[in-house]
């Protein structure tokens, strides 16, 4: 994250919720000479002042209600910008770092991705680093025809920016009818495609909404299912191909048994589940994916989080 994110973070953290330095320091992936250092120039140039009157902290303070509302290891939150085109992008960027922050401890092996605009701007946005011991694998089939936020442009890329090996779920996202959902899925390459997506360290998503703007609805949708229909067995969003409802729940429909893709239930076994997404028509969706604790971190703009939050806890 930038130094004027970090400097607020930290001082918001120890000055207004009365954290230990140690305690921020696991909270923001840094050390506590890093935060030390940040309080002291803190106190002696009276940044306590200015953060208050930040843009920022709202943010934080947003950040820190959903991490207790929903059990989050962490919430990365920034300002909406007043054109929706960058939203985006800022995600993108902030999501960028966050990883970066993952894995600078160099434990990880794994790293699942997922497809979308803002997962793109994650890719373009990643410092290039060389670590040949990661494994970078897409965790859902791709599209048929040939767009760069196509899981496989977005894994071998994130790969390249990495210096790491890649694996491709060579699939497409849909099956043609759950019958032959099973029979591909019995198939011995892809019983390993998914046990090895299954022991990734961290998985990196987006979530879908149900009108014209997702890409989902616009390019991976079989012509033999309508937006109508899902929107009628009740879904608000989509996860990894997977509708789900606004409890955060898969709703009863052929398309999620049809969906080559991991489980959703498997999220949970993931260490680290990142989801990035924003921008007002994905407002419900997020909502419900918070209220379904599939994921350990939300990197979002804050008017959207605000109402998904609002949303998701029936105050709203």
């Amino acid at each position: 994250m930038s130094d004027e994110q970090m400097q607020v973070r930290v001082v918001w953290l120890y000055f207004m919720e009365g954290r230990t330095q140690g305690e921020i320091a696991d909270a923001l992936s840094t050390n506590r000479l890093r935060v030390n250092r940040i309080i002291s120039e803190a106190r002696r140039t009276g940044l306590v002042t200015i953060t208050l009157n930040s843009k920022l902290a709202s943010c934080v303070e947003l950040e820190q209600q959903l991490i207790k509302a929903f059990g989050l290891k962490r919430a990365i939150i920034v300002p909406t910008p007043e054109d929706p085109a960058l939203v985006p992008v800022l995600l993108g960027q902030a999501t960028a770092d966050y990883v970066g922050q993952l894995l600078a401890d160099g434990t990880m092996t794994g790293v699942g991705v997922g497809w979308g605009t803002t997962l793109r701007e994650t890719v373009r946005h990643m410092p290039s680093l060389k670590r040949p011991e990661l494994l970078v694998n897409s965790v859902m089939g791709g599209l048929t025809r040939g767009i760069e936020i196509n899981t496989f442009d977005i894994a071998g890329d994130l790969a390249r920016h990495l210096g790491a090996d890649c694996a491709y779920l060579a699939a497409p996202i849909y099956a043609g009818s759950p019958q032959s959902h099973d029979a591909i899925m019995t198939q011995d390459v892809f019983q390993e495609a998914f046990e090895r997506i299954g022991r990734n360290d961290l998985i990196l998503l987006t979530i879908g909404d149900m009108t014209e703007r997702s890409l989902l609805m616009r390019y991976g949708l079989p012509r033999d299912v309508s937006i109508d229909e899902l929107v009628a067995a009740g879904a608000v969003g989509d996860v990894m191909a997977q509708f789900v409802d606004a409890a955060g729940q898969p709703i009863d429909h052929p398309i999620n048994r049809r969906a080559i893709a991991l489980p959703l239930e498997a999220l949970r076994k993931v260490p680290n589940v990142v989801f990035a997404s924003g921008g007002a028509n994905k407002t419900h969706a997020i909502a419900a994916v918070l209220r379904s604790g599939l994921g350990s971190a939300l990197v979002c703009d804050e008017a959207t989080a605000r109402a998904a939050m609002r949303i998701a806890l029936g105050t709203g």
